[in-house]
């Protein structure tokens, strides 16, 4: 066998000829450089605790975890009573974890005898996590490598074998016991991975001095609560090297500002563009930096762009819901564009949230006979939520009326609430490798805009969060045509308009089959495609850079994995494709149009309400 070959095998197979001097780099050199950096990272950890504890003993914060912890216990339960119900399935769900362990220990003890014994294929997985090296060769990081799958694996079959849930639960208990291993990872601790403890070791604890002071810096920063960060914030600021599109704010309401872009063409499409982008987070994720920026991109394209931007709402703002975002909002960004540009017909986007509502929005237009929305482009956005995912779990009824009775104190939810339920979604990638790497490693993450964005929350008003829970996750109105705004009893099946909509193959807040079930319910022409990449990176993708892939194949009718079979995959981005199907509705051009016409603008783009920060 080459040696090549030899080492790739033992890579696979474990630590057939195990060198001791492999365990060097774990042994400690210097103890009391060691001992010291300990005792400073203990005095940043005091200091960490003095940032949770004095907002609480100020009264300025409150904690509420005997919320989601009882629910998670209660939802656990549920399954464990199954398992424990009767003597013989409780027997062999040990059983087949015992089995498990005892099959671990034998390889283990074969390998140590330099025997190359294969994993089982269950174990067998690409998980960077585990991308270190001695997570294989080394005899103890292998065992727990395996233990850790084995456990994990064996919890999440619990789940699905557990008879007697309805499908609610079992979806909440499948969605805890994820984040459960995903907390319990032996990656997330010194002691159990191998780069960590090389490096505590090497740097006599000089990581963990660094760690626990960005922990107490970030604690702070959250005022009470833990703001992981997950770029360097210093880096970026708004309206200098972010969201720098050259534009004015025409128009201010109590909830939004409408921002029209400078044009940069001789020509533009006669019909403006009207961008209604989620309140939940901030609209500049269209507007990072002019190298993948869409809204630039629309500029150049001759479209006159208009674009929401959503107050970062308080306590004065708890009785706005969705029908003064419909009103204060969209319909006071047309009453704008009318009086900036003299047109009264419009294309507009909605992305995410800002999609549902722009929907609901032309479905009560067409109740009331207004039709200056004359085509809708929805990026990754749900009208229908029988397949909404994971954030369906915070969405049953107890538990909306815990978020209810919190807002009820404040007048809103809390940005970092959200962005915490949002992170947990995605958690092997959102939470814990920053967790190991800033606090444990004690490294400062790079500066990435998209973080930036991610990091820069915004608050929901107690009134609209409610309604949106209730209407759309809980009781998905809707869809059902059971939706009540203004009034009236609204229905998607009235919407005449043509619309473009967009799904991303790897959404995990939009789930394609979600969205492409929510286009059947429009009474007009639907054009369904499917990018490649998830929620932001299938929108947020510039023709130059070639990247990913989107599929066409005509409108959305029967099951999603039909139409996949069907459909046209073309490499690239999606967007030159929007811009033929809005020439294709009306290409229609005329002169430059001055930014405002007869209104005064009242400040520079991007506005001061995407500045307030939550």
């Amino acid at each position: 066998m080459s040696a090549d070959k030899a080492e790739d095998t033992t890579r696979k197979t474990g630590f057939a000829g195990f060198d001791p001097k492999s365990v060097e780099p774990y042994i400690v050199k210097d103890p009391e450089s060691l001992a010291i950096n300990l005792a400073r990272a203990a005095e940043h950890m005091g200091k960490a605790a003095s940032a949770w504890l004095a907002p609480r003993e100020s009264g300025e914060a409150s904690d509420n975890y005997a919320e989601p912890v009882s629910d998670i216990v209660r939802t656990l339960s549920k399954v464990s009573e199954y398992w424990l119900s009767d003597p013989r399935r409780t027997l062999e769900a040990q059983t087949n974890l015992m089995g498990s362990f005892f099959g671990i220990w034998s390889r283990t003890i074969q390998r140590m005898a330099g025997d190359n014994v294969a994993e089982p294929a269950a174990i067998q997985r690409e998980d960077k996590r585990f991308a270190d090296e001695d997570w294989v060769k080394n005899p103890f990081f292998d065992f727990v490598r395996q233990a850790y799958f084995v456990t994990s694996d064996w919890a999440e079959r619990m789940v699905e074998s557990a008879e007697g849930l309805d499908e609610h639960t079992r979806h909440k208990a499948a969605f805890y016991i994820r984040q459960i291993s995903s907390a319990l990872s032996p990656s997330n601790f010194i002691a159990t991975n191998p780069q960590l403890y090389r490096e505590t070791v090497a740097s006599s604890g000089a990581n963990l001095v660094k760690g626990m002071q960005m922990l107490a810096e970030d604690i702070a920063a959250g005022r009470g609560e833990l703001r992981l960060r997950q770029t360097d914030t210093s880096k970026f600021a708004i309206g200098e090297n972010i969201a720098i599109t050259p534009g004015k704010v025409i128009a201010q309401s109590d909830v939004c500002q409408v921002i029209q872009y400078q044009a940069s063409t001789k020509d533009v499409l006669k019909r403006p563009l009207l961008i209604c982008p989620p309140w939940i987070n901030k609209f500049y994720v269209l507007d990072l930096n002019p190298q993948k920026s869409f809204i630039k991109w629309a500029v150049e394209q001759g479209h006159t762009v208009f674009v929401i931007s959503w107050v970062n709402p308080d306590e004065r703002h708890a009785g706005k819901d969705w029908e003064a975002y419909a009103r204060e909002g969209i319909g006071f960004a047309l009453d704008s564009i009318e009086q900036a540009t003299g047109e009264r017909e419009v294309n507009a986007i909605g992305y995410c949230v800002g999609g549902t509502l722009l929907a609901a929005t032309l479905a009560l237009h067409a109740a009331e006979g207004d039709e200056r929305i004359r085509s809708a482009t929805l990026f990754t956005t749900q009208v229908d939520f029988t397949y909404a995912g994971d954030l369906k779990v915070f969405a049953d009824e107890d538990q909306i009326r815990q978020v209810e009775a919190r807002m009820r104190t404040t007048g809103y939810l809390e940005g970092s609430k959200m962005a915490s339920a949002f992170n947990m979604l995605r958690a092997s990638e959102l939470i814990w490798p920053y967790f190991v790497n800033n606090y444990l490693k004690g490294q400062e993450p790079m500066p990435f805009d998209l973080l930036y964005w991610n990091s820069d929350s915004t608050r929901m008003p107690a009134a609209n969060h409610s309604f949106y829970l209730r209407n759309c996750y809980l009781e998905n109105r809707l869809a059902k045509g059971e939706m009540v705004l203004a009034g009236r009893q609204v229905s998607l099946g009235d919407v005449k308009i043509p619309i473009y909509n967009l799904a991303t193959k790897e959404d995990h807040i939009a789930p394609a089959k979600s969205v492409y079930l929510g286009g059947q319910f429009f009474g007009g022409k639907v054009t369904f495609v499917l990018s490649g990449s998830g929620h932001i990176a299938g929108v947020v993708n510039p023709p130059d850079r070639s990247k990913y892939q989107f599929w066409t194949g005509g409108p959305p009718k029967g099951e999603l994995e039909d139409w996949m079979e069907k459909a046209k995959e073309t490499p690239g981005s999606w967007w030159p494709h929007w811009q033929g199907w809005i020439e294709k509705i009306d290409k229609r051009r005329v002169p430059a149009r001055k930014v405002g016409g007869p209104l005064k603008p009242l400040e520079d783009a991007p506005g001061s309400y995407v500045r307030v920060r939550a």
